[in-house]
């Protein structure tokens, strides 16, 4: 069994699925690509919405400040609540992640997904649950619901609990707890800037509950007809991320969509849709994605602070503009909007005003 890696190759440039890293995106979506060759494609996109308006640098917090002096502790909170309703998104240097574990993360990952495809998807063989390694998208009916990327999802409790003491679970262990550790203080912090002082955080987001992702998107051939991760908003509190130097992470600001300028010494943060809900709406999720490259492979890390199923979502304050969940039920409500549109909806199925 053999299939193309690239459209431009010739026949004979073949190979063998036993030896290939990359996922089978041709031959598993060879309908899209077959309509794209011929010029059917059912969904012609009009790809000005692809090209950015500009790059840009997101606001830079240094964290070294909430170890300065009372006036300098206040103004890097007031920074990161403002970044938080302005931008939804932001970044971090001095953020207690040494060099060297961020360095040994790259480095194991990208072992990783070197490995032949075969072997990722062998969870047992990884030492990692079922289902942690994704890739594409199993739902797409045209191409612009294709994600150009592979991912493996795990769960902190998979890195802690791991009996494979391999230097990729040890240096994801190193990574999980100082990482975790950063967004809790975050967590913290903005929920204080709301006049809001509890254990919230701390007892609703835990080990089980939480997770990495590690990302690659691989060249793409027929880069900008296919998102590496397709426009979205994240589905938890606050997501941290470590990116390369590649770029390719794009986010809505005014209307418009703008590149963020990789920077290597810093770690993005962004607000998530549970955290816009809690803060009712002043802190934003915003719609976010990453564009393909046709001749470089990028990778990122992210974490994921996420509460337990069954944590209600509830505003800090009344009125609210959003109605109580739980995270099971917008979880589950995603899932059935992916399935049905293609796309997620998340947030606006929850305002108080459609009920």
């Amino acid at each position: 069994m053999v299939r193309s890696t690239n459209f431009s190759q010739q026949p004979n440039q073949k190979i063998s699925v036993e030896e290939s890293h990359d996922p089978p995106f041709e031959e598993t979506y060879k309908k899209l690509f077959d309509d794209i060759r011929t010029g059917k494609a059912s969904s012609k996109v009009k790809y000005q919405n692809l090209f950015v308006v500009e790059e840009c640098e997101l606001p830079l917090i240094d964290l070294d400040q909430l170890k300065g002096s009372e006036f300098e502790r206040e103004e890097c909170k007031t920074k990161i609540a403002k970044a938080s309703q302005e931008w939804g998104f932001f970044q971090v240097v001095n953020h207690g992640i040494s060099q060297d574990i961020l360095w040994k993360m790259r480095k194991e990952q990208i072992k990783l997904f070197k490995k032949p495809f075969h072997e990722k998807m062998d969870d047992k063989k990884l030492n990692f649950s079922a289902g942690s390694y994704r890739w594409g998208t199993p739902s797409a009916t045209c191409l612009q619901q294709l994600s150009w990327s592979e991912a493996f999802h795990v769960p902190l409790t998979d890195i802690s609990h791991s009996s494979h003491f391999s230097s990729l679970s040890c240096t994801m262990e190193q990574f999980a707890t100082t990482v975790s550790e950063l967004a809790h203080k975050l967590a913290r912090i903005l929920s204080e800037r709301m006049g809001y002082k509890s254990k919230y955080f701390r007892e609703t987001c835990l080990p089980h509950t939480c997770y990495l992702r590690m990302n690659r998107y691989p060249a793409c051939p027929i880069s900008p007809q296919v998102f590496g991760l397709m426009p979205h908003t994240d589905s938890d509190f606050l997501t941290i991320l470590h990116q390369d130097e590649i770029g390719g992470l794009q986010l809505v600001r005014d209307g418009k969509w703008i590149s963020v300028k990789p920077n290597p010494e810093a770690l993005v943060i962004n607000i998530g849709d549970l955290f816009q809900a809690w803060s009712n709406g002043v802190y934003k999720s915003v719609e976010h994605r990453v564009v393909t490259n046709r001749s470089k492979e990028r990778f990122s890390t992210a974490f994921f602070l996420c509460p337990s199923y069954d944590t209600e979502i509830r505003s800090c304050f009344e009125p609210s503009v959003y109605r109580r969940f739980t995270f099971r039920e917008f979880r589950q409500q995603v899932q059935e909007d992916v399935k049905k549109f293609g796309y997620k909806v998340g947030l606006p199925r929850f305002l108080v005003s459609t009920h």
